[in-house]
């Protein structure tokens, strides 16, 4: 007998109506809307509210589903075999890809639509009341990550955290920035942000001249 819509699992329909905002997301970016969602769903709006409670309730599955699996790759690039430099490098690359190959899901869950909401229209994600915590969860699950991975000593588990969450807002910002204006292709970023990481920071000489505080 055939399954019929009754008898599906609330997992699996939450699933297929999540790969249907997806859908949507890699269409219009930040400017996703629950209407346009629920028609790509096949569905009415209050069944997709039923769903997810509101907007938010939906921006958090896509943010938890997208981040899941960031987490995973971002520790598959920890664990490969190498030096540490190669592996601060295939951590950045990794994030850094990510973004890349979807932008438009990057968007929606980093930025809210550039236009403004016309009059009576739909009110857009509230994005930036979650992107935050999105930030924070990738931030402590990297620091885990450091910690159970190398020796930092007595207060190791500390500064694992502030390392996790140093180097993901270092990935974020320059991510950002990097995919709004292109000023080099990702491994020359990916290269010089390892530098920065792996301390050449300290190794390059002060210009001729110059002296702490001065102005530009």
């Amino acid at each position: 007998m055939a399954t019929t819509h009754h008898q599906r699992s609330g997992e699996e329909r939450r699933r297929e109506l999540l790969e249907a905002a997806e859908r949507v997301v890699l269409r219009d970016g930040p400017g996703a809307s629950m209407n346009a969602i629920a028609a790509e769903a096949g569905i009415t709006k209050p069944i997709l509210y039923r769903h997810f409670g509101d907007k938010g309730g939906l921006y958090r599955a896509l943010a938890k589903r997208h981040t899941d699996a960031l987490l995973r790759a971002l520790q598959i690039a920890v664990d490969t075999p190498g030096d540490r430099r190669r592996q601060v490098a295939g951590t950045l690359d990794t994030y850094l890809a990510a973004i890349e190959a979807r932008p438009q899901v990057y968007r929606f869950l980093m930025h809210p639509a550039d236009d403004g909401a016309a009059a009576g229209a739909e009110q857009g994600f509230d994005v930036g009341r979650h992107s935050a915590p999105l930030l924070r969860r990738l931030g402590e699950e990297l620091g885990k990550v450091v910690a159970d991975r190398v020796d930092l000593g007595p207060r190791g588990e500390l500064v694992a955290r502030v390392w996790g969450h140093g180097i993901v807002g270092m990935m974020h910002a320059a991510g950002d920035w990097w995919l709004g204006e292109r000023p080099c292709g990702r491994a020359e970023l990916v290269e010089t942000l390892t530098d920065l990481l792996c301390g050449r920071l300290f190794e390059v000489p002060d210009r001729p001249g110059a002296r702490p505080g001065a102005g530009g």
